[in-house]
């Protein structure tokens, strides 16, 4: 059983990681003049996982049981919006010929979410492939009062890529070209539909690095990825996508396309429209393309998983890789001549960093094979960062099978997570609102960086003031008068 962190790390270092695949090793760099072999615990709640699969990617076996549909599972109501025609599919196929998808096959898999928790029942799945066709599309749904629903990689974990009742899945797949990049300013123009691991590759042949790193880089989109304002791995490092972005495309519930395309550094002229899109998680408008900010790709990094008694995963990065070695491998040795560290690794090679991080990357596929997870992604004072997972633990006792913790040390971000046999009614009705309101007592954040989707519109009001929501309010009435934009997410519904 991991026990409670004494809170001693010099945590401006870098993000905590809770690792959950026992019994894989590495090679392993000593210091203290030390060869031990690391004497890898269990983490407590999840048992050894299988290969790895990256989100986006099916990860169940074919014969899981079906979804419940998200309209029987929880209580809500449809909104008075037209039903998608035969008139509406011919329109559909004349601005994007051949990419109109209505075989149910096809479109199963964009209407279940990764998590398999929740499932919609559209009949229909547009891939347009520039702004152009986007806002031809949103023109008519507007004048037609279609929902839409914007789909990245559908990665997402709060429900707020899939549809909830049947309205139309506006995919950004094959809006995947990268526009332009500056290789002295690391500026970045793409398409929303690139994905976050092939950006990666690709501005890392150019010796700059993407200012975000996520478990579900292989099957993210850069668009899901701002319009969820995602933080991730490097959020320590770099800071949030509210700074590194630059410029945005997006086009309005109306078809109006908003060109703040920008790549200057500098640009203080009236209002900063970009950032109202940037975590609006596409109730506002549909970000087609950004120009984004790399950072130069480090000379030298090291990353250090360690044992104390939580599993610790720290990455540092620099200029000079001797200098770096030798100050990571001093602070390791005093924490472990210290008793802060009891075992551990460390690792310089790309090849075995990327086994170390595949390590944290794989908790949450893990989770997914002990049965229904109910996940919460909370922002904490970091002393009180634990305490939630030991008071949700005793408080559920046997009706959960697990109930485990892992997250970011550095920014105060805890991964709280609950497995059962299946969904309960009752364990969640133990669960909220206790750990809103427990979260709320620490002036927490009910949501740290996955979003608020549709699981989590309806508990703004423990981070949020009132003045604030009526405001979001507002401005979602302003921008999307009909309310077509994904609707039943991220904003609570009024009656």
């Amino acid at each position: 059983m991991v026990q409670r962190l004494a809170l001693r790390w010099p945590v401006w270092l870098l993000p905590w990681r809770a690792a959950c695949t026992p019994g894989t090793f590495v090679q392993q760099r000593t210091w203290a003049g030390a060869t031990r072999t690391p004497s890898w615990g269990r983490l407590h709640g999840v048992a050894g996982v299988s290969p790895l699969v990256r989100r986006g990617s099916s990860s169940k076996s074919s014969q899981a049981p079906e979804v419940v549909l998200t309209c029987e599972r929880y209580p809500v109501r449809r909104l008075p919006f037209s039903t998608v025609s035969e008139e509406d599919l011919a329109t559909f196929e004349r601005i994007i010929p051949r990419r109109v998808i209505t075989d149910p096959e096809e479109l199963e898999a964009s209407n279940v979410d990764w998590l398999r928790t929740m499932r919609g029942c559209s009949k229909v799945l547009l891939k347009p492939r520039t702004s152009e066709e986007v806002s031809h599309i949103l023109r008519y749904c507007h004048e037609r009062n279609l929902a839409v629903n914007t789909q990245g990689g559908n990665t997402g974990l709060v429900g707020g890529s899939v549809p909830v009742f049947d309205e139309i899945i506006l995919s950004t797949a094959l809006m995947n070209q990268v526009v332009s990049f500056q290789d002295i300013s690391g500026i970045l123009v793409c398409q929303a539909g690139c994905i976050l691991e092939q950006l990666s590759q690709y501005v890392e042949e150019r010796d700059f690095i993407m200012p975000l790193d996520l478990g579900a880089k292989g099957s993210c989109h850069i668009g899901g990825n701002l319009a969820t304002n995602a933080g991730g791995l490097r959020f320590l490092r770099y800071g949030s996508l509210h700074g590194t972005v630059l410029g945005l495309e997006v086009v309005l519930a109306d078809g109006t396309v908003l060109n703040c395309l920008t790549s200057l550094r500098k640009d203080n002229t009236g209002y900063d429209l970009k950032q109202l899109f940037i975590g609006s998680e596409g109730t506002l408008g549909v970000i087609t393309a950004v120009s984004i900010l790399c950072p130069p790709k480090p000379r030298a990094v090291n990353v250090a998983f360690l044992e104390s008694p939580f599993y610790v995963l720290v990455e540092t990065s620099g200029s000079r890789v001797e200098h770096d070695a030798e100050k990571l491998s001093s602070f390791l040795e005093h924490a472990l001549a210290s008793g802060l560290v009891t075992d551990g690794t460390l690792a310089t090679d790309q090849g075995k960093i990327k086994m170390l991080w595949a390590l944290r990357e794989r908790i949450t596929e893990a989770l997914t094979r002990d049965g229904y997870v109910y996940k919460y992604d909370i922002s904490l004072p970091v002393d009180r960062l634990y305490d939630l997972v030991t008071d949700v633990r005793a408080r559920l006792g046997s009706q959960a099978k697990h109930v485990v913790g892992y997250g970011h040390l550095g920014d105060g971000n805890l991964h709280l997570n609950v497995t059962a046999e299946a969904f309960s009614p009752s364990l969640l009705g133990d669960l909220e609102p206790y750990v809103y309101e427990w979260t709320a007592g620490q002036r927490g954040s009910v949501s740290a960086e996955h979003g608020v989707g549709f699981k989590k519109q309806s508990v703004l009001g423990y981070s949020k003031p009132p003045e604030a929501l009526r405001l979001m309010q507002q401005l979602k009435t302003l921008l999307d008068p009909k309310g077509i934009l994904n609707p039943y997410k991220t904003l609570p519904t009024r009656a």
